[in-house]
C-alpha cells in the first residue's frame, strides 16, 4: 500500500487555533462506508493499528481517514494542553471537513471514548451529519476515562498534586509517565457519558482484551448497561492486552469491520 502524505488542517479560533495532520486514503465508488480511525491517548496515526486499519480499507477499495490530536504525533501544540473537549472538536471538524460519504468509526481505548461522545454530540445538534456514521468498532473503549479510569483511581498523594501543582506524572506501561494535567481532569467532567440512558441508533462492536490492565473488562461491559437499543456486543479476546495489535487481534478487529461494512 502506498500511504497518502499527511496533510493539515486549521482547528480552532485566535488563541486556540492548531494545526493538525491527517492522512486521507481516498477511494471513491466502493459503495461501502469509509473507515475513520479515533486514536488513544498518546497514540497517533502512525501507530500498528492504525497503519493496519489504513492497509485493510486498502485491499477493500475503501476510503481511510486517520488523525493526529493536537499535542500528537505530527499535529501541532504541546500535550500539556490537551483536554477531551479539544480532541472531539478536533475529531468533529475532520469528520466534517475530510471524511466523505457513509463513515464507520474504529476508537481505541480513550478514541473509543472520542468517537461515543462524537456520536452523540452529533445526533444532539446536527442529525443529519450522524446519520453518516453507520456504525463505531471500538476497541478497548476507556469511556470517561479522565473521571473513571483516571481521577478515581489514583492514589491520594496523585489528586493532591493534581489540586497543588495542577499536574501529576502517572507512571505508564508503554514509555515516559503521563502528563497528567488538572484541566485534562476538569475539562473530562463537561464530556461524559455518565451512566445516562443514549441510545446510539446503530452497531457498536468491541474488542476486548480480558487481560487488559488500563481498561478493564468490567469497565466495557458496564457500557451494555445504559447504551440502550441492543446495539452492543462485545467480543472478548482471552489471552488479550490493552494494545491488542497482536496479528490475530488485528484478524479479529477486520472481522468486525468487515460485518458492519456490508
Amino acid at each position: 500500500m502506498t500511504e497518502a502524505e499527511p496533510q493539515f488542517i486549521e482547528v480552532g479560533t485566535g488563541e486556540t487555533r492548531r494545526r493538525m495532520a491527517y492522512r486521507r486514503e481516498a477511494r471513491p465508488g466502493s459503495g461501502k462506508p469509509g473507515l475513520f480511525w479515533c486514536a488513544g491517548f498518546k497514540s497517533d496515526m502512525a501507530s500498528t493499528k492504525a497503519t493496519a486499519l489504513a492497509a485493510h480499507a486498502a485491499t477493500r477499495g475503501i476510503d481511510c481517514v486517520r488523525f493526529d490530536y493536537s499535542g500528537h504525533g505530527l499535529s501541532e501544540g504541546p500535550f500539556e494542553k490537551g483536554t477531551i473537549g479539544r480532541w472531539i472538536e478536533e475529531a468533529e471538524t475532520v469528520f466534517r471537513t475530510i471524511a466523505k460519504g457513509p463513515q464507520i468509526i474504529i476508537g481505541s481505548s480513550m478514541g473509543g471514548h472520542i468517537a461515543l461522545m462524537l456520536l452523540k454530540r452529533l445526533l444532539e445538534h446536527d442529525p443529519a451529519e450522524a446519520a453518516r456514521i453507520t456504525a463505531l468498532v471500538l476497541i478497548a473503549p476507556a469511556w470517561d476515562m479522565t473521571e473513571e479510569l483516571m481521577w478515581k483511581q489514583f492514589p491520594p498523594a496523585a489528586r493532591r498534586a493534581l489540586e497543588s501543582d495542577g499536574v501529576y506524572y502517572e507512571p505508564s506501561n508503554y514509555g515516559e509517565p503521563y502528563t497528567i494535567t488538572r484541566a485534562l481532569i476538569e475539562d473530562g467532567r463537561a464530556h461524559l457519558l455518565a451512566r445516562q440512558p443514549f441510545d446510539p441508533g446503530r452497531p457498536i462492536l468491541i474488542l476486548q482484551g480480558l487481560q487488559d490492565p488500563d481498561v478493564p473488562a468490567s469497565h466495557v461491559r458496564e457500557l451494555e448497561t445504559f447504551l440502550t437499543g441492543g446495539h452492543v456486543r462485545i467480543t472478548e479476546v482471552p489471552d488479550g492486552e490493552h494494545r491488542l495489535s497482536r496479528a490475530q487481534d488485528l484478524a479479529l478487529l477486520f472481522q468486525l469491520i468487515d460485518e458492519v461494512s456490508q
